[in-house]
């Protein structure tokens, strides 16, 4: 396993850590992986507008997670969403995948612990 993700490794990375058992082609996988991308404008157009997106932010972390290594999808998201780990970590939390510390993401551990907590996304993901 790689010990520290960084952008020129992520392809690879994300490739041993796909667990896809009905992915077919090349294609598939690349959808998986950039529903990462589609997380980072929902995250932001949140930051930037206040409209927040919970339940299609959810289901896209939802099919992650059932197509990629839990821990290894955690590490793949800190690594992609560095700039929004606080709004992030209530959806993790909310579904449980939030750790005490994420390894190896650019050269250092991140502790989950410290990441400050988006209130309004915790609040909102309350009432679901």
């Amino acid at each position: 396993m790689i010990n520290d993700l960084t952008e020129k490794n992520f392809p690879l990375f994300a490739a041993k850590c796909y667990q896809d058992p009905n992915c077919i082609d090349v294609l598939e996988f690349q959808q998986d992986v950039d529903r990462i991308k589609y997380i980072k404008r929902l995250f932001r157009r949140y930051e930037v507008d206040g409209d927040l997106k919970e339940r299609l932010i959810l289901n896209h972390l939802v099919v992650l997670y059932n197509v990629f290594d839990p821990s290894s999808l955690t590490r793949m998201l800190a690594l992609k969403l560095n700039d929004h780990l606080h709004v992030l970590k209530p959806f993790l939390a909310y579904l449980g995948y939030w750790p005490g510390t994420i390894d190896g993401v650019n050269g250092i551990n991140i502790d989950g612990t410290g990441v400050p907590t988006d209130e309004n996304v915790a609040n909102v993901l309350r009432q679901i």
